[in-house]
């Protein structure tokens, strides 16, 4: 049959000029007794090789850390300084974990991320700030000021409301 090839080599170009376009006017191509599957084929998943992976990653690692020595270690807690090499690294484990049947991320990428974090960023602590209560005078009068002007609005009502008794 001339039309079969064609009417798929069409319906290809078609799919990669316009793939979110309805392509079913291209199926009217095919003949009645022809047959053509939109679904997809299922892929049978592999086996993730954990031992090719934790080496894959390990040269990620190595490709990170010589990338580091370019940077001054001064500069190791300021994100902006190595943001690039640092996306480098995450992008490289995700793209090894794919190529070897491995999904991504994954406990064996976590931990060694970990370790790498634990080597170039375990002083990159922030300082916590130390709240101290303020001296015992500015806090009484901090408390006392709410209090008597509560008790002042009280009083106001409730001598308002005893005027407009006598007024009524």
């Amino acid at each position: 049959t001339k039309g079969k090839p064609a009417a798929r080599l069409l319906l290809q170009v078609h799919q990669i000029l316009h793939p979110a376009s309805d392509f079913h006017l291209l199926l009217s191509f095919l003949s009645a007794s022809d047959s053509f599957s939109t679904e997809p084929t299922p892929q049978v998943r592999k086996v993730c090789n954990e031992s090719r992976l934790q080496w894959e990653v390990e040269v990620c690692g190595e490709d990170f850390k010589q990338d580091m020595t370019h940077i001054d270690p001064q500069n190791w807690c300021n994100l902006t300084h190595f943001i690039s090499e640092y996306h480098l690294f995450t992008l490289c484990t995700e793209t090894k974990s794919h190529i070897v049947d491995c999904y991504w991320p994954n406990p064996l990428v976590e931990r060694y991320i970990i370790r790498i974090h634990k080597h170039f960023f375990s002083n990159c602590t922030i300082e916590q700030k130390v709240w101290v209560d303020p001296p015992d005078d500015t806090l009484t009068i901090l408390i006392l000021i709410p209090v008597f002007l509560t008790l002042a609005m009280i009083g106001l009502v409730v001598w308002c409301s005893k005027r407009s008794d006598i007024l009524a």
